[in-house]
């Protein structure tokens, strides 16, 4: 017995999953998602991840989470949802480690930089950015340009788009246009990325200094759980208090998705993917926990990514995104020959230009900007 035959019926299976792009025969001992899981392992924009901005720079600090290390987290809660949920595991964590390949160096402030000097080109998403890499940038095969990936993982990777761009990019964008659900797999990384977030964005933010324990004590969902820790651990401080509590977190939000969604699930009854799609949304935290985990991501925009600390470096990224962008428009023959189009076509050459910026590292970015704007660099 496969392990996909332990799956509930309305999970994703290989065998009935809508394919590839381009046909390949199946593997001998590999499922169709632990071979998207693998070839996105193993792509070069997997490793990038690594020097790219999570909330502080990769350079800020050694502890800090950077994209790499956030998709991870993502992939490990969204396997143990995943299980407990009788859906296909190796799809979530095939969503959770590609989800963040198109992001930009210097997190969202590079997304938002680009996407405005591309207003006038289709603007910039991450999102898009990120199917783009696995569908045509990544160039490993000799088949094919990208990873050619199967239909419910791209699907998963493509978490918004517009309707203009839904038009675009056909099936995989449908749902947009229809206003049906993607799978449950998909429903479920999204809210294991939040639920990533939320936790390590507070522990970093901890760890530089930037927010304290008494500032989260005035959200009620922290300190709750903050004072169970003091009361089961009388006198513990310091980093096993803060893990302590962080790691209740994380279990109060998964536990409360898992208890909400096999409710919704029971009640609901759906007997395959499709029955899912044209389903509401069945992947959710309750009503108390969802405003719980609002309240919480308040805290952290108005406290620690609107931070003056955290502002100011967001300057200092968003300038280097837009010079880099604005002296590669002016001057296409300062790229990289690949990154270069002959064809005089402005627009296809202003989308490679923000395929190089968004491909770059953060150190990469800043390493680049002084190669082209200072004189001691060449």
């Amino acid at each position: 017995m496969t392990p996909e035959q332990y799956l509930a019926p309305y999970a994703v299976q290989s065998e009935t999953a809508r394919g590839r792009r381009h046909d390949e025969a199946a593997h001998a001992s590999r499922s169709q998602f632990q071979r998207d899981r693998d070839r996105i392992i193993h792509c070069s924009a997997f490793r990038r991840l690594e020097y790219k901005t999570q909330v502080f720079l990769n350079h800020e600090g050694d502890m800090f989470r950077t994209r790499l290390t956030h998709s991870l987290e993502v992939a490990q809660i969204g396997r143990s949802l995943a299980r407990n949920l009788r859906l296909n595991e190796d799809l979530v964590e095939a969503v959770s480690l590609a989800h963040d390949l198109g992001h930009t160096p210097f997190g969202h402030v590079g997304q938002d930089v680009l996407n405005e000097c591309m207003k006038d080109h289709g603007g910039f998403e991450h999102n898009l950015q990120s199917l783009r890499v696995v569908d045509k940038l990544e160039q490993s095969y000799g088949a094919f340009d990208g990873l050619n990936l199967m239909f419910e993982t791209r699907e998963g990777i493509l978490k918004h788009c517009s309707l203009t761009n839904a038009k675009m990019l056909g099936p995989v964008a449908q749902r947009f246009i229809d206003r049906t659900q993607p799978s449950l797999e998909a429903q479920l990384t999204n809210l294991a990325d939040e639920i990533a977030y939320n936790s390590h964005d507070i522990d970093d933010g901890l760890r530089s200094g930037l927010i304290t324990i008494e500032q989260l004590e005035e959200v009620e969902f922290f300190a709750r759980l903050w004072h169970e820790v003091q009361t089961a651990y009388p006198g513990v401080s310091g980093r096993r208090a803060i893990y302590e509590t962080l790691r209740r977190l994380i279990t109060a939000l998964a536990d409360d998705l898992i208890a909400t969604s096999s409710a919704l699930l029971a009640d609901a009854q759906p007997g395959s993917v499709d029955e899912v799609r044209a389903s509401g949304p069945l992947i959710r935290f309750s009503d108390g926990m969802r405003k719980d985990a609002t309240e919480l991501k308040r805290f952290l925009r108005q406290n620690l990514y609107r931070h003056y600390q955290v502002n100011r470096m967001r300057v200092k990224a968003s300038r280097i995104v837009r010079e880099l962008y604005e002296a590669f428009s002016a001057e296409p023959v300062l790229l990289p020959p690949d990154y270069q189009d002959n064809s005089g076509d402005e627009g296809k050459q202003v989308r490679m230009i923000a395929d190089y910026i968004a491909g770059m590292t953060d150190r990469y970015a800043i390493r680049e900007h002084r190669r082209i704007f200072s004189l001691e660099e060449l």
